[in-house]
């Protein structure tokens, strides 16, 4: 961890940072970690955020809160948020899936994003996946109607298991035929020019939480 980091974690955690404790799950506050009560936006394997530092500099109606298990990535992040004065950014360390099942309650989120997951290559490790269906609809319980769930690739076969995966819930609709051309305010991150630069596709996904599940809306692009 780099000097920068490790003091912005000393520093910062106690107002910015929350643990997700699988033994004594708790409830996250919005309060405390961002001192209001916005829609909130989760980023699921949020790395350094840079993507995550950039959507919420442009987004200041919104609160974005970034989940990981690396801690020195979250402790960068903190650093950068404060050297840029981007105040609506907050982070959580630990299993973003217990965070989902217990940290948030049904309808309490504005958006969720999965950007760049781990692709499990391995057939036998696909079970691993973050993107599958118990996942998706606890997702999807957690999105208000309306709400967002964008994911990214840039491994087509789980690109492909993503878009079956997010079709067959019949609690979302996708917001474009086939795969949805990157949104304007998803910034283009270093690991994504890489991917680029070795010749690997990207693929967005975005889907919309239905304000009626048992509706016929039709695809709309947002």
């Amino acid at each position: 961890m780099s000097p920068t980091a490790a003091d912005a974690l000393a520093r910062l955690w106690v107002d910015r940072g929350f643990d997700i404790d699988e033994t004594t799950p708790a409830k996250l506050s919005r309060t405390a970690l961002f001192g209001r009560d916005a829609p909130l936006v989760v980023e699921i394997g949020c790395g350094m955020g840079e993507a995550m530092l950039a959507m919420a500099a442009a987004d200041p109606e919104r609160d974005y809160l970034g989940v990981d298990v690396h801690t020195p990535g979250l402790g960068a992040m903190l650093a950068k948020a404060e050297i840029d004065g981007v105040r609506n950014v907050a982070v959580a360390r630990g299993d973003a899936v217990e965070l989902l099942r217990h940290g948030v309650g049904p309808a309490d989120l504005d958006a969720i994003n999965v950007f760049f997951p781990d692709p499990w290559p391995k057939a036998r490790h696909h079970k691993r996946r973050l993107i599958r269906p118990e996942i998706v609809l606890l997702m999807r319980d957690r999105l208000r109607p309306g709400g967002v769930l964008h994911a990214a690739t840039d491994w087509v076969h789980y690109a492909e298991q993503m878009r079956d995966v997010l079709t067959a819930d019949p609690g979302l609709r996708k917001t474009s035929e086939g795969y949805t051309p990157r949104p304007s305010d998803r910034p283009l991150t270093k690991f994504e020019r890489r991917g680029i630069a070795a010749g690997r596709s990207i693929h967005d996904l975005v889907f919309v939480r239905r304000l009626d599940p048992d509706s016929s809306e039709p695809v709309t692009p947002d």
